[in-house]
């Protein structure tokens, strides 16, 4: 069984989105096995963001993500990453493919609504961020 972490992101919350896309993830059969809402501190997103520090996205980034509550889990399943992916849709939500949740609900290319991991190591190392193994079922 593979992990990966996913995120709502703060535009998310904001709008009232939690449900819809906890839905989808159900929906395809995407296995939550831990979520919390936090608020994370500037340097806690640059933290998380780190691998991305000499981007210059960097600091727009982690204005963002620090800017309000979030939803963190950790998804479940066979192929999963690649998968939920798949079903984030596109990082540029014009791009995205009919029934991603970036296509649905993204209204900007950094506020798209969600976050996944994008590989095996990278999900361990986003995973270990947020969540100790106490709070995976």
């Amino acid at each position: 069984m593979e992990r990966t972490l996913s995120i709502i992101k703060p535009d998310g919350v904001k709008r009232g989105l939690i449900g819809e896309v906890v839905r989808m993830l159900e929906q395809n059969n995407l296995e939550i096995v831990a979520m919390k809402m936090l608020h994370m501190t500037k340097q806690q997103a640059e933290g998380f963001y780190a691998v991305h520090r000499e981007r210059p996205f960097f600091q727009s980034l982690t204005d963002f993500m620090s800017s309000g509550p979030a939803i963190v889990m950790v998804l479940q399943g066979e192929n999963v990453i690649a998968r939920y992916r798949e079903l984030m849709g596109a990082t540029n939500y014009k791009e995205a493919a009919e029934g991603t949740i970036r296509k649905a609900f993204a209204t900007d290319i950094e506020q798209n609504v969600v976050h996944g991991s994008d590989a095996p190591e990278t999900a361990a190392f986003e995973i270990s961020y947020f969540f100790s193994q106490l709070e995976i079922l």
